[in-house]
């Protein structure tokens, strides 16, 4: 059976993305799903000073080997200030000088939400221009606008979107 990496790119417990991405794998039929979160991979904040002095974190090292055992990821971006969120790229910083092909060539669906319109609009362009640097095959894109309106008891509300997402996690599905 296929395996699929799941999570939100923040540490905040009550994430909106994390809602978002263990909604869209329950989607994914057939697969096992391993929900990350971020909090577990608490780790310094990345610096080549860092990396001499301790080598890589076991939480980072930890990091890639859950995206090493997978054969797809559902991620969901948090954006902070047009970015992003400082937990994950502190993650990703890290995971990157471990296995620059951070994500190894594996199938994506790449999401993001927020409570705005632009639904994570402005981190989910940027990391679908930095991803594939690094060896990521992003096979779908999903925004949800208006998180809040759009979103409740576990998930999405609107038919339109929920078809479209539908659509967007068999594509995931079809590359696994």
């Amino acid at each position: 059976m296929k395996h699929i990496i799941v999570f939100a790119g923040t540490n905040s417990s009550t994430s909106i993305n994390k809602q978002l991405a263990t909604y869209a794998s329950q989607l994914v039929d057939g697969v096992n799903a391993t929900v990350l979160d971020l909090n577990d991979f608490d780790m310094p904040i990345y610096s080549t000073d860092k990396e001499t002095a301790i080598g890589f974190p076991k939480q980072a090292v930890d990091f890639v080997n859950h995206l090493k055992s997978a054969d797809g990821f559902v991620i969901s971006l948090a954006e902070h200030n047009g970015s992003y969120a400082t937990a994950f790229k502190n993650i990703f910083d890290w995971a990157s000088r471990i296995e620059q092909k951070t994500f190894l060539g594996k199938p994506i669906l790449l999401m993001a939400t927020s409570p705005g319109a632009r639904g994570g609009a402005s981190v989910l362009e940027m990391a679908s221009e930095r991803f594939p640097r690094h060896d990521a095959k992003i096979v779908a894109e999903f925004s949800l606008p208006s998180f809040y309106d759009n979103f409740s008891e576990g998930k999405i509300t609107n038919e339109t979107l929920n078809k479209e997402l539908l659509n967007k996690v068999k594509l995931l599905k079809d590359n696994l």
